[in-house]
């Protein structure tokens, strides 16, 4: 996931940092709830932020930070304690924070006094709002300095900003409070053992408004705001899932709310859900990580693979233009919201630089068809799925060698426009970095299988032609990646081609992707997963992205050495389709432990050291978290190992579970399948299905693969 080039990780928040996420709004903090703009905090609305600083003291102090709880992505509880001025250690005077974030955020301030005596209470909360762009915050270089005008009036403030011809404004609310142009000031006298207790909210606004924000009401007196309703809705559509592994099912339940808190609607088409690459930086539409997150997410709520690729398709390439890297065909590589434009990628709200996500866009588009959407939705989409594969074509393979290489169009663009996106994220095995146009491994591997998914779904719907030129399309690349790939002496693949067609020969993650599609041989298929569960490998706690022994390894760099479980979650699907269970039971286990150690979250990343050295996963500081492909990699893992799936069209839901032992028995209701909900329950690894919607049946084994659908559709046209 990248956000600038000279390292695409994001600037560090610093340790016990607290981020609230909801849709694209998201508010960071420290521990005791205090937003500082010198450091990467703020509230934040459609990529600005509104609230640079907001600061609350109590008698001139700080708060010391006792606990910060999250109690759902979008709300967290902060506890602190008034610190004594009189050399006693604890002090009796207890401050509860509770903050939503919507557009903006309420924040309910309690004070409570656990002394036998009064307590008088100086309350004052500072803040600002420099309207700084998502980027420039990110980066530590504010540049720009708006025009303010601010505006107190009884108990609220307005502040209204204007650079150049935008205008943008906040509008802070505080019942009771004296309001100056900076501070909002209590007086609260608090009887012994007893309370009190204020609201605050601020909003973002152009002009002032004098009732409560519509964000944050409470409309019919159940205490539900609209981001609970929203959650509600969510909970009520998505599976329910029991475990006998109370851990891997709270890491699982875990994985549910961020995917719900992470899902945002496409501006255009309010009705149209798709999903945010990931909190802080990323709450916006990526095309590579907002497709591999709805594709794992698919047995969850396939509807927002669908969301997904109606928003792309909307937004794929048409013109040329090197300063976005625009091309006919191409799907995007993120969007931004709003002024942050100029900052952005390119210079533009929409940046193409990602060699990964057109093919990416054929392959989702197969599974969704798969899963059984109508088929004048899927019918709407396949001719964005044939500009995507004339893209591949007319300008992803320049040179017309067979394989899709990237190189970027201007010197503002991404280096390295695979997933890993860092500037110095493909090298050789003595560390020197990759001279472009370089072709990826695993990117070969995404344009056989959108050759095949394209294929299937052309012979599906009788068009014969299509399906075999795309059939033998994807068989010549299968045939020459294998000659040109492969390195006989190694044992592996290379990661890459460089610019001189040379094998860029260290050993990395990437070509775990490459076992997912099938487009590795099966005689080769034995050295890669031995290789990718060897010691310099393996960490223990998941595959890492760069081999130990190689010259760029660092266990503490964003994208050679570190762990990545969405990397994993790809590659433990690639060993169960080539048979390799064990080992992909490992990768999941080694993944479901490390989340014990951050609440059942897995973090974008985490750092590369060996387990039996370091015996919890060691963070990578500044790793997304929530992140939409981290969230679904639980998601992934255990459908993986019951091997679940299903192909509509053809009236078949299979499954062939492998859970490990350790997982105990599973139950599932509410899992959506064919237009109906169905119940599963794996007990001793024996799988039972009830409601399957009339039309399906359930059969225990894999469901063909698409290269072997194709295959069987070939045969049928031969004479």
């Amino acid at each position: 996931m990248a956000g600038w080039n000279a390292d695409t990780a994001a600037g560090p928040l610093g340790a016990g940092t607290v981020t609230l996420v909801e849709g694209s709004n998201f508010c960071i903090s420290l521990a005791n709830g205090d937003i500082h703009p010198e450091h990467p905090h703020g509230a934040f609305f459609q990529d600005t932020r509104i609230l640079s600083r907001w600061n609350l003291t109590i008698n001139g102090q700080a708060l010391e930070p006792l606990t910060a709880q999250t109690k759902e992505p979008y709300r967290a509880l902060f506890v602190g304690r008034v610190p004594r001025t009189d050399g006693y250690a604890d002090s009796p005077v207890i401050v509860e924070r509770l903050r939503e974030v919507g557009a903006g955020i309420q924040e309910q301030i309690t004070i409570r006094n656990y002394s036998p005596e009064p307590v008088r209470c100086d309350v004052a909360v500072s803040l600002e709002a420099d309207f700084a762009d998502l980027f420039e915050v990110k980066e530590a270089r504010i540049r720009r300095r708006w025009d303010q005008t601010l505006h107190a009036a009884g108990d609220s403030l307005t502040i209204r900003a204007v650079w150049h011809d935008v205008r943008k404004g906040i509008l802070v609310q505080a019942p009771g409070a004296a309001v100056t142009e900076r501070t909002l000031k209590y007086r609260a006298s608090i009887a012994p053992h007893s309370q009190w207790s204020t609201v605050l909210t601020a909003v973002p606004s152009n002009e002032a408004e004098s009732s409560p924000p519509p964000s944050f009401v409470h409309t019919d007196g159940d205490d539900l705001s609209p981001r609970d309703r929203r959650r509600q809705e969510w909970v009520a559509k998505i599976p329910v899932v029991q475990i006998g592994n109370k851990s891997v099912e709270r890491t699982l339940r875990r994985s549910y709310d961020d995917l719900g808190a992470l899902r945002i609607e496409d501006p255009v088409h309010p009705d149209r859900v798709v999903v945010a690459a990931g909190a802080p930086w990323f709450m916006t539409l990526f095309g590579r990580d907002s497709l591999w997150a709805s594709e794992m997410a698919m047995p969850v709520d396939p509807s927002l693979a669908l969301g997904t690729l109606q928003t792309l398709a909307d937004r794929q390439g048409r013109a040329v233009d090197p300063l976005s890297e625009e091309e006919p065909g191409k799907i995007l590589h993120e969007v931004r919201l709003d002024v942050s434009s100029d900052l952005a990628l390119g210079g533009k709200s929409i940046y193409y630089g990602s060699v990964d996500a057109t093919p990416l866009f054929v392959i989702v588009l197969g599974s969704v068809s798969r899963w059984g959407f109508a088929k004048d939705t899927i019918a709407r989409l396949l001719p964005h799925a044939d500009r995507a594969l004339e893209w591949i074509r007319d300008y992803g393979d320049k040179d017309g060698d067979g394989f899709v290489e990237y190189e970027r169009l201007n010197p503002r663009g991404l280096i390295n426009q695979g997933w890993k996106d860092s500037w110095d994220g493909i090298n050789f095995a003595d560390g020197r970095l990759a001279e472009p146009p370089i072709a990826l491994c695993e990117v070969q591997a995404y344009v056989y299988d959108a050759y095949m998914a394209r294929a299937w779904m052309a012979y599906d719907a009788g068009d014969q032609a299509l399906g075999t030129e795309l059939a033998d399309r994807a068989a010549r690349l299968k045939e020459q990646f294998n000659e040109q790939f492969w390195m006989p002496d190694r044992g592996y693949y290379a990661v890459a081609l460089d610019g001189k067609k040379r094998q860029v020969d260290s050993c990395a993650s990437n070509m775990g992707h490459c076992l997912w599609v099938g487009l590795v041989d099966e005689d080769k298929a034995p050295l890669v997963a031995e290789r990718l569960m060897s010691p310099e490998m393996f960490s223990g706690w998941g595959v890492r992205t760069l081999a130990s022994d190689m010259g760029a390894y660092n266990p503490a760099s964003y994208h050679n050495g570190s762990v990545w479980p969405h990397d994993n979650a790809v590659i433990a699907a690639g060993l169960m389709r080539y048979g390799f269970v064990d080992e992909a039971q490992r990768i999941a286990t080694a993944l479901l432990e490390a989340a014990e150690f951050s609440d059942g979250r897995l973090p974008e990343l985490f750092c590369g050291f060996d387990r039996g050295q370091l015996p919890a996963p060691v963070p990578y500081p500044t790793a997304c978290s929530p992140q939409a492909w981290a969230a679904t990699t639980p998601i992934q893992l255990v459908t993986s190992m019951m091997r679940y799936d299903t192909h509509v069209s053809r009236g078949g839901f299979w499954m062939d579970p492998v859970l490990p032992e350790s997982y105990g028995d599973l139950h599932i209701s509410n899992a959506p399948m064919a237009g109906g909900r169905i119940t599963i329950d794996i007990v001793n690894s024996t799988p039972t299905v009830k409601g399957l919607p009339d039309g399906m049946v359930f059969h225990q084994g894999h469901r063909p693969w698409l290269t072997e659908l194709v295959e069987q559709a070939g045969f049928r046209r031969k004479p």
